[in-house]
């Protein structure tokens, strides 16, 4: 690997460490490779995030989607720009069966952002986490399940959904504050008869709590079915998903003690809650 390519990597590296530290810190175990690997893909769906989040008219974020969308067709037909992350990922697709489709497919989960609208249904809900993670699971599998990648692709796609809801359970308040967005199923609120006024004014009430619930188990049973099957991941792989599996799944053990109150608590992994999920892990594997 020449010293642009490793440039290129570190790009990449310090993007997943700047904005998920519970990522890196997992991912990094990997063997350099592919650890390098799932930077670049990290890096990616990144850039996709930012081109709607750190926008604030609609039309900056339609533009800078766009953009993205058309440095993707580029690189679809090896015409990619000269640039630390195409360079990467160029690597990424060199080295790996890769399919580009689930990278087409997580734009679309961010255009879904821009003209967004609530979603009716849990399904729908589904559908939107499917695009916007469910893609980054089908990405990262020909990198960390390379024998088994195409039988294991369901359960990245319920990996990617669980991780999302997780997500979404965590950010309530900060999706409502700063995008006006509520991503709870229209049809959950009215089961449980519980306002979106009262979630604009963070109200905490057994309603709110039946729908938090209802949500975290749907997660929780993704994470159970991803859980009989992370044994078919490479072996130099299975401790880092298993891992970020398990940090991820503890924000919501983390928020129910909190009383869930996801409206103005800020919740965050702290070194040793990660240090002691990672060590189980490694028990768990062991044994």
């Amino acid at each position: 690997m020449n010293q642009q390519l490793l440039d290129d990597y570190y790009y990449c590296e310090k993007i997943i460490q700047n904005y998920s530290n519970s990522f890196y810190y997992t991912f990094s175990h990997l063997p350099k490779e592919k650890a390098n690997a799932v930077y670049a893909i990290y890096a990616f769906c990144r850039m996709a995030d930012n081109a709607v989040d750190l926008h604030d008219s609609t039309a900056e974020k339609v533009t800078r989607l766009e953009q993205l969308h058309d440095e993707l067709v580029l690189f679809q037909h090896n015409k990619e720009l000269d640039l630390p992350l195409w360079r990467a990922l160029r690597d990424v697709f060199n080295r790996y069966e890769m399919n580009i489709q689930p990278f087409f497919e997580q734009l679309e989960g961010q255009a879904m952002d821009i003209s967004f609208k609530a979603p009716r249904t849990i399904d729908e809900l589904l559908k939107y986490s499917y695009h916007v993670a469910g893609t980054v699971g089908l990405m990262l599998l020909p990198i960390i399940a390379k024998t088994h990648y195409q039988q294991l692709r369901p359960i990245a796609i319920k990996l990617g959904n669980a991780m999302q809801l997780t997500n979404i359970l965590r950010d309530i308040g900060e999706d409502y504050r700063n995008h006006q967005r509520i991503y709870i199923p229209e049809n959950l609120l009215v089961k449980y008869q519980y306002s979106t006024g009262e979630l604009s004014r963070g109200v905490i009430n057994p309603s709110f709590i039946s729908i938090w619930e209802e949500l975290a188990q749907k997660a929780e049973s993704e994470y159970d079915s991803f859980e009989t099957s992370y044994h078919l991941f490479d072996r130099d792989s299975q401790f880092q998903v298993l891992s970020a599996a398990r940090v991820y799944r503890s924000y919501l053990a983390q928020i129910r003690n909190k009383q869930y109150n996801c409206f103005k608590e800020k919740h965050a992994m702290i070194y040793d809650d990660v240090a002691d999920i990672l060590n189980n892990t490694r028990m768990d594997l062991a044994n």
